[in-house]
């Protein structure tokens, strides 16, 4: 495996315990460095439910997170821009996420792969299963 960037919705489910997911990110963190975006940081405490508190800071404290750099912020910036010209909408947080994992050579893990069409991404999509599959974007 190599480095990767994992995508708000993997924490979420590895977080609820949701069908194999701690176990797909333990695998990950043994084949390789994990980062986080700081805005997936920022998405999963905003969401997290008190009691959830301890469980949710070990977890982030485990992973390297990657800064919102000026390089970051004008590359998602531009991510956004450039897909608007296309008749696509990217959210915020996936256009800062995508240009992390673009700055540093990072393996996107998602959930969600429609949500980033940049075909220079590379990309494995977790199903419900916490099974990694390769996607390439159309």
């Amino acid at each position: 495996m190599t480095d990767c960037i994992l995508d708000t919705g993997v924490l979420i489910r590895h977080l609820r315990d949701y069908a194999d997911y701690p176990e797909l990110v333990d695998r990950l963190t043994e084949d390789g460095d994990i980062f986080i975006s700081a805005i997936t940081r920022l998405e999963i405490v905003r969401g997290m439910r008190e009691r959830e508190q301890d469980a949710t800071f070990e977890l982030l404290d485990s992973l390297e997170t990657a800064d919102v750099t000026r390089w970051i912020a004008d590359q998602a910036g531009e991510l956004i821009r450039f897909w608007k010209t296309c008749g696509i909408t990217l959210g915020d947080a996936d256009a800062v996420i995508a240009a992390s994992a673009l700055q540093q050579g990072l393996t996107l893990v998602t959930t969600n792969p429609k949500h980033f069409p940049m075909p220079e991404l590379t990309i494995l999509q977790a199903d419900e299963q916490g099974n990694l599959n390769p996607y390439k974007a159309a």
